[in-house]
């Protein structure tokens, strides 16, 4: 069967049996938002994994057998603009604070990391002008359980802030990762108060009617909903980033809308051409459903190339977007079809006047107005319009030559975040490295004097570099087989400051060091976890643009049945 004909019969059995056809889709809404309500939190995650093994993949798993599950580090912040730890008022806050934390249990604060100034006499953990003292501890269990549980610290937090005169802060790892989804979520809701509304009012325009600018609208919000059951469900199997989220909204709003537009405006056309509602229908189904099929089919495929790369993040905005692209494309093919039927001529309801005369005015066949003009003007100077636009878009492209690639760092969230706030203090009066060091892994025998005199000259390298601060004491497994030295590293780990210091660290300070033993050394931290992704963004960037742009050729050598159309398509598009 052709693909025209089954669009055409598709749209057809749903226009026939609308209320059926409704009904199955109010069933999958419902199911959908249920999933989404119960399940969809716990199958989201604020975690970054690589799915391969680059050096700071392969740190973290040699750091498992040393330390257990990888938790995350955070530390509280106490400071008074009056007061210095060695006021007791200020000794009695801390040391409370410590306690309520330390009565969390071993279950949320992995056991013998939870310090402060009082108990160790450690001077670090005070400021030079000694009004800011801090509580470092690591989170136990793994990332998530970290995230699921900061919510205990931070109350604590917050108590010892209301009920004392002195500032109380937090900041960490797991801290920037809830406030960062917060942050999110927010700005989803802010884009969805104004996209939500400025697209009712282009479609008002578009359409010059109430009732049909709203369609596409609510196909848009069913296929979300739908996607984000489905992601919801693929959560309890593969955790997926809780930048789904976002992804599902934006791209589902964009071609929920594009392809319930085309379908009702081919309906109005035929409609007005005096086609009977059935036949509108069924032509719309034949002609614009096929345009969504190919369309959703060809945005499918290329975001499939985000699969080529071996990181959560993308995996989940890969199979978010395709989730709700192919829910977006099922919505026009049936329960657009379904609407139209039982609306009819009603879809023409609350015209806007001026706007609606305008509408029904309106002649394809006749000729005149903007884009007629630009259109003739293009086909009568093709040689001039082909310089012109392939300038500007080589223009447009200029930049990508000098494009710096990076992650959104704890420095760019927008201030008065609690997290933000701490990591600002501790930057300033202590470093911001406390919280995301510089992990060394050490792979050898550690206890053999040319490993143990490399480690002495590796840190003396770490000592004249400003970027570092002092290491920690070395830590190693019981076999003595592994090591592993940390190391505070100045500023935001997302910073260029701290990326060049990994940098001279792995390529400079430890190959001088260890360049006579048969020790392995590996580098970890957020700071080297983030040169090592844009690194693979680099090396996997030609294969997926390669990728992306040889199945958008396929595809569309298969619909228009040519080589040109395709060709300038995909011409395009890089150059875009």
């Amino acid at each position: 069967m052709r693909l025209n004909l089954s669009t055409q019969a598709l749209a057809h059995m749903s226009a026939r049996r609308p209320w059926i056809t409704i009904g199955i889709w109010v069933l999958v809404f419902l199911i959908s938002g249920f999933l989404t309500s119960t399940l969809l939190a716990d199958g989201l995650t604020t975690e970054f994994v690589f799915t391969s093994k680059p050096e700071s993949q392969q740190a973290v798993d040699l750091t498992e057998e040393i330390r257990g599950p990888t938790g995350t580090n955070e530390v509280v912040i106490v400071r008074s603009d009056t007061l210095t730890v060695d006021d007791p008022a200020f000794e009695q806050v801390v040391q409370g604070l410590s306690e309520d934390l330390a009565a969390l249990g071993p279950n949320v604060i992995k056991e013998g990391t939870l310090t402060n100034y009082y108990l160790s006499r450690d001077e670090s953990l005070v400021s030079d002008d000694r009004r800011t003292t801090i509580l470092p501890f690591t989170m136990a269990g793994e990332f998530d359980d970290a995230s699921d549980n900061i919510d205990k610290v931070i109350e604590i937090v917050d108590e010892a802030r209301e009920q004392s005169q002195l500032d109380v802060l937090i900041t960490g790892q797991a801290t920037v990762g809830q406030d960062f989804q917060e942050v999110s979520e927010s700005d989803l809701l802010t884009g969805e108060a104004f996209g939500v509304p400025i697209a009712l009012v282009i479609l008002v325009l578009v359409f010059g009617a109430v009732v049909a600018a709203f369609i596409p609208v609510v196909l848009a919000a069913v296929s979300i909903v739908v996607a984000l059951g489905v992601s919801a469900l693929v959560g309890q199997a593969f955790q997926l980033s809780f930048f789904v989220t976002n992804m599902i909204t934006m791209i589902g709003l964009a071609v929920g809308i594009d392809y319930s537009l085309f379908v009702v405006a081919r309906y109005r056309e035929e409609r007005a051409r005096g086609l009977e509602k059935m036949q509108a229908i069924e032509r719309a189904g034949a002609t614009a459903n096929r345009t969504v099929v190919f369309s959703g089919l060809t945005v499918v495929l290329a975001l499939i190339g985000l699969m080529l790369l071996p990181f959560n993040v993308y995996i989940a905005l890969g199979l978010g977007a395709i989730f709700v692209v192919i829910a977006s494309v099922l919505a026009a093919l049936t329960l657009l079809p379904a609407i139209l039927s039982l609306l009819g001529d009603s879809v023409n309801k609350l015209a806007i006047p001026w706007i609606g005369r305008l509408q029904a005015r309106y002649d394809e066949t006749q000729h005149g107005g903007f884009w007629d003009l630009v259109s003739h003007t293009v086909m009568r100077r093709p040689a001039v319009s082909l310089l012109l636009a392939g300038g500007l878009l080589i223009a447009a492209a200029i930049p990508v030559f000098d494009l710096n690639i990076g992650f959104a760092g704890v420095s760019t969230m927008p201030d008065g975040i609690r997290s933000k706030e701490g990591f600002l203090i501790l930057d300033q009066q202590f470093s911001a490295g406390e919280v995301t060091p510089a992990e060394i892994v050490i792979d050898g025998d550690i206890d053999s004097p040319p490993v143990q005199t490399a480690i002495e000259r590796l840190k003396g390298a770490m000592a004249a570099d400003p970027a570092f601060s002092v290491p920690r004491p070395l830590e190693t497994n019981t076999d003595g087989t592994l090591g592993l030295l940390s190391v505070p590293v100045a500023g935001d780990s997302t910073s260029q400051g701290s990326q060049d210091a990994i940098k001279r660290l792995r390529e400079q300070y430890i190959p001088a060091a260890f360049e006579d033993t048969p020790a392995r050394v590996y580098v970890d931290g957020e700071t080297a976890y983030n040169l090592d992704f844009f690194n693979l963004i680099r090396q996997r960037a030609p294969i997926l643009l390669a990728f992306v742009l040889g199945i958008s050729f396929l595809l569309l050598m298969l619909v228009f049945r040519s080589l040109i159309v395709p060709a300038k398509a995909v011409t395009s598009r890089q150059v875009v």
